[in-house]
């Protein structure tokens, strides 16, 4: 084995690779909806705003109840199960095009769905995960993940635009409804058994298979009683949600008053997800040599420090570049953070509770994403977007005290006995 180079098996090698096509999938179809909304059904800016907040608000509210669902189940059946529904909703997109049928209700529901699937899939991919990958090599396996999303992020928009102006932006979502089709494949390719799903017969549970009331707040209990996991959870879920809110604002600007032409902006955003590759590459190395929780803290804190730079973005060559360097720095300090939070996270997560805890994190994050890119667009509406950039610029500036500065880490949960052989 090369140096530096850790062998995870093939069951992984598999279920990396069903990653890798549907997510190249995604970013291959990346604002293909919006896209559908304005170049085929004419929609105006009302209606494209609601398909974008709506449809992920909603779906988040839908897959509250699939966290503690899906704890008790298999995990691998729920997953092909989720690809399968994201395949069937997204095919039903370029048939009801075909048949004239399409829609702004059409797409918004199949938004909820895929929204609500994601999630879905997230918690039970993460269980799974946990189980087929020992404690020490999560670090590993989430920095194959983030690398594997920064390059899709990288290749998928570019290509994905070249099939838009050749056929339409129908097509794209026909391609990731394929790649689906194809990580179900994969996964099922996996094999082998997972360890059985249980519940805690001391907290009285009910039978296995059937969920009691309490279990659709079990997630968000675990979380908000962890030291550490309760600052991280709110810190990310804001810091998330508040660079997200700045892109609708800066596609509107930089595409608006400021004059860039359409692959410049593209060209803006692409270039820059080559540092995720970067980041996420680097993160093994950095923890090993600084330590889990220096690197943590660290990487979350510099993550928030660039976005305020966008405020100053200018027409010409010196505003497409200062948005490209903002967004270079942003993206590698993200591609280092990400998959060590991600595996700490996974560490942390008893394994009866892995798959509430992701859901209960994917669905707060979706949701105050959603309602902020809502609360911003309003406030862009009235103060103008360069002013609505500047105020969630500063805001990140803020986010570093919510890091859990002053806890010590605590090391992972003993998993041996759920590991796979």
């Amino acid at each position: 084995m090369a140096a530096g180079r850790r062998v995870l098996g093939r069951r992984f090698g598999w279920l990396w690779g069903a990653y890798a096509v549907s997510t190249f999938g995604t970013w291959l179809a990346f604002d293909a909806f919006a896209l559908i909304a304005v170049v085929v059904l004419h929609a105006g800016s009302a209606e494209v705003a609601l398909l974008s907040a709506a449809g992920p608000a909603v779906g988040a509210v839908a897959a509250a109840p699939l966290g503690p669902w899906i704890e008790f189940r298999h995990k691998r059946p729920v997953m092909i199960a989720t690809d399968l529904v994201r395949f069937a909703a997204l095919t039903s997109v370029p048939v009801a095009f075909a048949v004239g049928g399409l829609g702004i209700g059409w797409l918004l529901a199949v938004s909820v769905v895929v929204a609500a699937a994601d999630i879905a899939f997230g918690a039970a991919s993460g269980a799974y995960l946990k189980s087929l990958v020992p404690a020490a090599d999560l670090l590993v396996a989430s920095s194959r993940f983030e690398s594997t999303t920064w390059t899709a992020s990288v290749l998928g928009p570019p290509v994905g635009g070249a099939l838009v102006e050749m056929f339409g932006p129908v097509v794209t979502v026909a391609a990731d409804a394929v790649s689906y089709l194809l990580s179900a494949a994969g996964i099922r390719a996996i094999g082998g058994g997972e360890p059985e799903p249980q519940r805690r017969a001391a907290r009285g549970d009910a039978p296995a298979g059937r969920m009691r009331a309490g279990d659709l707040l079990d997630g968000w209990r675990f979380i908000l009683a962890h030291p550490t996991l309760r600052p991280l959870f709110v810190n990310t879920v804001l810091v998330n949600a508040l660079i997200m809110v700045s892109s609708p604002l800066l596609a509107v600007l930089m595409l608006g008053p400021l004059g860039f032409a359409p692959w410049q902006y593209g060209l803006a955003f692409a270039g820059p997800c080559a540092g995720g590759l970067v980041g996420s590459r680097l993160a093994r190395p950095l923890v090993a040599r600084f330590g889990q929780r220096r690197v943590l803290l660290t990487a979350g804190a510099l993550r928030v420090c660039w976005p305020v730079g966008l405020v100053f973005v200018r027409p010409g060559v010196s505003g497409l570049v200062l948005v490209m360097a903002v967004e270079l720095l942003l993206i590698t300090c993200c591609g280092v953070f990400g998959p060590v939070y991600a595996a700490y996270r996974l560490e942390q997560a008893p394994p009866d509770r892995v798959a509430r805890t992701l859901s209960a994190w994917s669905v707060t994050g979706r949701a105050t994403t959603a309602t902020l890119t809502a609360l911003w667009g309003l406030l862009a509406s009235l103060t103008g977007p360069r002013t609505a950039i500047g105020a969630a610029g500063l805001l990140l500036l803020a986010t570093p005290v919510l890091l859990p500065w002053r806890q010590r880490l605590p090391g992972p949960r003993p998993v041996a006995a759920e590991v796979l052989r």
